[in-house]
């Protein structure tokens, strides 16, 4: 069996070095290699070095380090994940490739250059280890063709999309050649290892999901030009609106640049001579002309968009496409754009959307469509099945819809039947598709998904991935034990029930308190455990603040509830997990979190603290992080750096940190892979139930260090608040948690219970909720989702 125990990433840009980061958040120690300079920089002149230095031989990979390492967002976990990563040259490091299991090439876009770099690799690479390219646009099979069989054997591509720790996608492509073992293995690897949705692309031009999205986004521009809209418009429809990236289509641009729009455009002109919208691939004059002038977008300051400076702040200006000037904003007076923000269904509002007989219907009509029939036409040329095309475009573009998915929610038979009086030839595969009587590309069935295959012309069975627990699947299967507004129990088999959170953003409600007592209870009669998780965009965006304003001692209750429940308890957090959503993490018996947490206790932003048992949680774990060989350890800097992480809302940008943050223990786990979150989360509590799981106890013995820690912690406040950096609310607030966090007006350090640290936890809450300007934080943060610093 292959086993990936260190790798090599040839090509230090900026794809090759945060894919290094990335192998190094894995775990997985990286060779990092670069050309070695062919002459010297002035500064290295100035330092006496020579070309002959390793400084200097190491300085192209080295500055491919850096700039991940400064990378925003973050390319790694957190910042120690960098020790894993090696840098080199390709002079001097090749036969260390004999070392390494897998190696990534990531130079230049260049076929010639990348074959003689493979000359040198297959030279120095160990029979049986993986050479993958990260190619977005390279045949493969060009690649690799002419090099020995082991060599192309275990050749294959996996194309990342940037950035790779951010974006789900990796397309895998291999040959007739490559080993189906080996590109096995390798799935399995950027699956569970890298956290990776697989992919499995045909060789075919830039692939699945650049050549779908390059063709809609090039009808995208040709449309607003041919049909006189501007590009605030076209992002207002583009965006958010149809479940599109925010940054929607010129923002995307200026993320991308425009230099590498064009590269692949070009590519994919001089490559696809057969395609039927060929011509579509030529770029307009105007963005030709922008990069002529430069305006390659975010990384050299400005293309359709950039800050203009003047007055008391810098404002965002747009790009005229007509006269390449920048101008003010034009605001967007869209009606029907405003009118569907109330619909929450995004294939409900791209229906409405697209139908309306506006401005905005034809715009979305125009370029919708032709990408449709653009998709249906590339299967079976760039993918198998009308899932691959799908999961592409979701995890390689951050559709909420796949391609698919959209054309089934605006109804097949419809828009077909208007393509035609559009004078449009339809899809032969649709046009089979419909002659079987079919009516749309998925449907459900029985509780069971499918998918109409184009091959066949059948639906088949849509299972979910292999290792991943799909909570829409399991509903549409077996229903729900209980539900109600604010969540669902839900029955994932094997004894294990989950706790499903809808609401809205997630957020903690009534009808959640609700909810964890029955499912408490139920769980209790009937299941071994229960997972605490859910598949919406975030875990849990915190407690709802007139839930807490008139129940805090029953969110106390609830939290509470699942550390002591008679059966294991296993949460399963990913992105946001703020306040609320962060004490559940800390009260379970088990966290099984994504690799991708931001987690925190963030109350003090509405003028409040933690009032779930956060801000005592916190207390419990710095005493518990006593080493406990140290004797006579002062406790004091334990509380003290749990007292900053709660007074200022720091929030954690991965598990590594949240577990430096003392959010997640030494015994909770991480899924690399948010899809298998759920499932992993199941089998946590299965081996909690095997090992003959027993509730823990309430704790009587926590050490509260009294007066002269509260002393301590008061002086830093008031030197905080004397220098500039607090208001006096912000005082009195950590004042109020500096209490809580050392156990209050207590002489000396005493044992004391989890109750006495509650009952002063709750306390504070009140006693600031009651405030005059904690009043006025939670009406602005409610009026505007902004913090208030007051």
């Amino acid at each position: 069996m292959l086993r990936i125990e260190k790798a090599a990433v040839l090509g230090a840009g900026t794809m090759g070095a945060q894919i290094a980061a990335h192998l190094a958040n894995a775990g997985l120690p990286v060779l990092l290699l670069d050309i070695a300079p062919r002459e010297l920089s002035a500064e290295e002149q100035a330092q006496g070095l020579t070309l002959e230095s390793r400084q200097v031989r190491d300085r192209i990979a080295r500055a491919g380090f850096d700039a991940a390492l400064k990378a925003k967002p973050a390319a790694f976990f957190t910042p120690d994940r960098a020790r894993l990563i090696t840098v080199g040259n390709f002079d001097d490091d090749m036969a260390r490739l004999k070392d390494c299991d897998l190696i990534i090439e990531a130079v230049v876009e260049n076929l010639q250059i990348k074959r003689k770099l493979y000359e040198r690799v297959e030279q120095a690479r160990r029979p049986g280890s993986v050479v993958a390219t990260n190619t977005s646009g390279i045949p493969i099979r060009q690649l690799a063709e002419g090099f020995s069989a082991d060599f192309r054997a275990h050749f294959l591509g996996t194309h990342f999309f940037n950035p790779p720790r951010y974006l789900h996608l990796c397309e895998l492509i291999g040959t007739e050649w490559t080993s189906p073992e080996i590109a096995c293995s390798i799935a399995g690897l950027l699956d569970q290892r890298l956290g990776k949705g697989v992919v499995v692309a045909k060789d075919r031009p830039n692939f699945i999901a650049n050549r779908i999205g390059t063709y809609g986004a090039l009808v995208t521009v040709k449309t607003m030009l041919e049909d006189g809209y501007n590009i605030e418009e076209v992002d207002k429809m583009t965006g958010a609106a149809v479940g599109r990236p925010k940054s929607a289509t010129f923002r995307t641009f200026d993320i991308v640049g425009l230099d590498v729009l064009l590269h692949v455009t070009k590519n994919l002109y001089d490559a696809v001579p057969e395609d039927e919208e060929r011509d579509t691939f030529l770029a307009p004059e105007f963005l030709q002309q922008m990069a002529e002038r430069g305006l390659l977008g975010a990384k050299v300051g400005g293309g359709f968009y950039r800050k203009q400076k003047g007055g008391e702040k810098a404002e965002i200006w747009t790009l005229d496409h007509a006269s390449l000037e920048y101008r003010p904003q034009q605001k967007v007076k869209l009606p029907a754009l405003d009118m569907a923000k109330n619909i929450e269904d995004v294939g409900e509002r791209t229906r409405a959307l697209i139908w309306g007989k506006d401005r905005v219907g034809a715009f979305l009509w125009q370029t919708t469509a032709k990408t449709l029939r653009y998709a249906a036409n590339r299967i079976p040329e760039i993918a198998e099945t009308v899932v691959d095309v799908d999961r592409a475009m979701r995890w390689g573009f951050g559709w909420e819809l796949g391609v698919f998915e959209v054309w089934d929610a605006i109804g097949v038979e419809k828009s077909v039947a208007r393509m035609k009086a559009d004078g449009w030839t339809i899809p032969a595969n649709v046009e089979r598709m419909l002659e079987t009587g079919a009516r749309s590309f998925y449907k459900l069935e029985n509780g069971q998904r499918f998918f109409f295959d184009f091959t066949t012309l059948e639906y088949k069975p849509l299972n979910d991935p292999a290792g991943a627990i799909i909570l829409k699947s399991v509903k549409e299967r077996t229903g729900v034990i209980k539900r109600n507004a604010g969540a669902s129990l839900v029955d994932l088999g094997d004894g294990v029930a989950c706790l499903e959170f809808h609401s809205k953003m997630n957020a903690i409600g009534g009808d959640t308190i609700q909810m964890v007592k029955t499912a408490l209870a139920e769980v209790e009669k009937n299941f071994v455990g229960l997972v605490v998780g859910n598949q919406g965009a975030n875990f849990c965006v915190g407690a709802n603040l007139m839930l807490m304003l008139m129940g805090a001692q029953a969110f106390q209750q609830t939290t509470m509830s699942l550390r002591y429940s008679p059966k294991p308890v296993v949460v399963a957090p990913f992105n946001l997990a703020l306040g609320g959503g962060c004490e559940f993490i800390l009260h379970a018996d088990r966290v099984r979190a994504s690799a991708e947490l931001y987690a925190g206790l963030v109350e003090v932003g509405v003028g409040i603290i933690p009032a779930g048992g956060g801000a005592k949680e916190m207390t419990v774990r710095a005493l518990d992080a006593l080493p406990k060989d140290a004797g006579e350890a002062d406790p004091f800097p334990f509380i003290k750096r749990a007292f900053e992480t709660v007074a200022m809302a720091k929030v954690s940008t991965s598990a590594a940190e949240a577990r430096k943050l003392g959010f997640l223990r030494d015994d909770d786990t991480v899924s690399m892979n948010a899809d298998r979150l759920i499932a992993d989360a199941k089998q946590e509590v299965l081996a909690l139930a095997r090992a003959g799981y027993v509730a823990p106890r309430p704790r009587t013995d926590i050490l509260a260090l009294g007066l002269p820690a509260l002393a301590t912690l008061k002086l830093g406040i008031h030197q905080m608040k004397r220098a500039g950096f607090i208001s006096d609310h912000d005082a009195l607030i950590g004042e109020k948690l500096a209490h809580i966090m050392t156990g209050g007006d207590l002489n000396h350090p005493t044992r004391v219970s989890e109750q006495y640290l509650l009952d002063l936890e709750r306390e504070a809450f009140l006693s600031l909720a009651g405030e005059r300007r904690t009043q006025e934080r939670m009406a602005h943060t409610l009026k505007t989702g902004k913090p208030l610093r007051n």
